[in-house]
């Protein structure tokens, strides 16, 4: 069975959610016997490969500008999956999924992956807020079958749409963590082990990174040996990308820019606690990852946090600065923790069997 991928910037080493999703996820159903084709986003690689873990790659251009990017390169991708004779066009995230009817009429099978209401996403005005919906619509309406990432989406979509046939909760995954030291890393980035909070994600308004920098400033006093180092940058530099950055360095915080591989495993293995402040997510791979590695998190309490099912001292009212900065005091405070969360349904290998069964559905 051909699969094309679409919807993703594209694999490895690619930041963001649906590409660690995507970059987890297609190896492993290419191991199970499936010819998969993933459409990258040529302005977002500059490795000219053609192939990797057995995933075959195309690159294809696209504006890059944060309003068309996503739907003229998904539009120019359907095309190139019918070119390939795909039996079933797997399209990921809802802007993309505006263009689910176009790959029916073309006579392709389509597997929908909602990964959340970007619509509540900050950086979207009207115009882009209205299409993203209209995507979700389309996407839930006419695809063959629909993954969902979260029970939130799925309790969404049904309320939404009445969607419930051929709907699948099939959550994002975590691999297994890949514990070490980097102390030539540590010495360049002025950190050491145990002395400092973790933020990693992507330099975007609705993380509230510029939260956590406030709060962090707040209790810098009462635990001057700690640092915030932020993981992660923008792909569209923007006022906020730019200020976040200003008022992170004004309060000696620590940014590494974005980061993968031995240098991102360091960070986790050996950080105070991760936190994350955001106001939307769909199923956070990054709060998954710092969960896998034991250590403290602190996270906000929207409904996509609260899934993971945390105890209720790990949430803290999302947008409150204050009790951000008393959560993270009180953390600093105590020894270092390890915390053995389970993490059985986020495994990867059953993630991927259960993508398969959806597939076999097609066939």
């Amino acid at each position: 069975m051909k699969i094309v991928v679409t919807g993703t910037r594209g694999i490895p080493n690619i930041m963001g959610g649906v590409e660690t999703h995507c970059e987890e996820l297609f190896p492993r159903m290419a191991r199970r016997g499936f010819d998969v084709t993933v459409i990258r986003r040529s302005n977002y690689v500059k490795d000219n490969l053609t192939e990797w873990n057995d995933v075959n790659l195309v690159d294809i251009e696209s504006p890059k500008k944060k309003s068309f990017e996503a739907i003229i390169h998904t539009f120019r991708a359907i095309n190139k999956a019918k070119r390939l004779g795909a039996d079933v066009l797997h399209i990921h995230a809802i802007g993309p999924a505006l263009l689910v009817p176009y790959a029916k009429l073309l006579g392709m099978k389509v597997v929908f992956t909602h990964h959340g209401p970007d619509y509540d996403r900050d950086k979207w005005g009207l115009a882009a807020k209205t299409m993203l919906k209209l995507g979700e619509r389309l996407g839930c309406m006419f695809a063959d079958e629909v993954i969902v990432i979260s029970d939130v989406i799925r309790n969404l979509i049904r309320r939404k749409y009445g969607r419930t046939q051929y709907v699948h909760l099939i959550y994002n995954g975590v691999s297994q963590p890949e514990k070490c030291d980097y102390p030539e890393y540590f010495q360049g980035l002025g950190i050491e082990k145990g002395k400092y909070i973790l933020g990693m994600c992507r330099f975007v308004p609705e993380k509230n990174l510029h939260h956590l920098v406030s709060a962090f400033a707040k209790m810098k006093n009462a635990a001057s040996d700690i640092k915030l180092v932020l993981a992660g940058d923008t792909d569209f530099e923007d006022d906020y990308s730019r200020g976040l950055k200003e008022m992170a360095k004004k309060n000696g915080v620590v940014l590494t820019g974005f980061v993968k591989g031995r240098k991102l495993h360091s960070l986790l293995t050996n950080c105070r606690c991760y936190c994350l402040p955001s106001s939307h997510e769909g199923l956070p791979i990054a709060l998954l990852e710092a969960m896998s590695y034991g250590v403290k998190v602190v996270v906000s309490d929207i409904p996509a946090n609260k899934e993971v099912g945390l105890p209720e001292s790990d949430y803290f009212p999302v947008g409150n600065v204050d009790a951000l900065a008393d959560k993270l005091k009180a953390i600093v405070e105590q020894p270092l923790q390890h915390i053995d969360y389970d993490m059985k349904k986020y495994n990867w290998e059953k993630i991927a069997d259960q993508v398969a069964e959806v597939y076999d559905f097609l066939k």
